[in-house]
């Protein structure tokens, strides 16, 4: 690989300890509900579509919302990884994850209202080729896992503000 992650890794460091204020980053997202329980989302330039599988009420055309966090933690865990590998010397030849998450659909059924509607676990394997000493991926593991995005946002409250109001938004066109 002609590319080293450890150059992005160790330019950025340098940049954020110089002056911080380049730190904070926004990303946005938007999303419109369409026929039934389908939505389209719209990321930067990119078009997400998510619906549920049919015991849910959708027509299974694409993930639901909670695989997206799979996804997302999944991705987010490869990621990172491969930043840390690359800036750390270990060698890491690819990385991939298994996820598994697990919901009581009475909480979001509301069937019963001291369960929670989000899932109530989440199990992960990550799959790391490498011949790297077991100790130099444990230590990458702990790096990773305290480092990696999604995974803090699902271990630690996020405050989220929602707010109503009456009119439309519109999904930027294709």
């Amino acid at each position: 690989m002609s590319f080293k992650f450890k150059d992005v890794f160790t330019g950025t460091q340098a940049a954020l300890s110089v002056d911080p204020a380049q730190a904070q980053a926004a990303f946005h997202a938007q999303s419109r509900l369409g026929d039934g329980v389908n939505s389209a989302v719209s990321i930067r330039q990119f078009h997400v579509a998510v619906d549920e599988p049919p015991g849910l009420g959708g027509n299974d055309t694409a993930p639901n919302p909670v695989e997206y966090v799979l996804a997302a933690l999944g991705s987010c865990q490869e990621i990172t990884y491969r930043l840390y590998a690359d800036a750390l010397g270990i060698p890491l030849d690819s990385v991939s994850v298994r996820l598994t998450g697990t919901i009581d659909l009475r909480g979001f059924f509301n069937v019963q209202p001291d369960i929670r509607a989000g899932f109530q676990g989440i199990e992960a394997e990550v799959i790391l080729d490498s011949s790297a000493p077991e100790a130099e991926l444990e230590r990458l593991k702990q790096v990773v896992d305290t480092h990696c995005p999604v995974l803090d946002i699902l271990r630690n409250p996020t405050p989220v503000q929602l707010s109503l109001r009456r009119g439309s938004l519109s999904v930027a066109a294709e």
